[in-house]
């Protein structure tokens, strides 16, 4: 039963972030898309503010290989 919850744990820890990251790359998504058609200089900032939320899927792997390899 404990590998079980372990398991769980460490898919949450994942699947968590994942889920807020999707969510929050595609209004981000869409508001960058508007916002290159009025302004393409703005593409580099745009470029970072889409991968900015990547690093919360990252540190759920962190999290989810030291909540496994305890």
């Amino acid at each position: 039963m404990e590998k079980a919850l372990v398991a769980l744990a460490a898919a949450i820890a994942i699947g968590l972030p994942a889920l807020a990251t999707a969510w929050a790359q595609s209004k981000i998504g869409a508001a960058g898309g508007g916002t290159l058609a009025e302004k393409p200089e703005l593409s580099g900032t745009i470029i970072i503010l889409v991968a900015i939320p990547e690093t919360m899927v990252l540190l759920g792997f962190v999290v989810a290989y030291l909540i496994i390899s305890r």
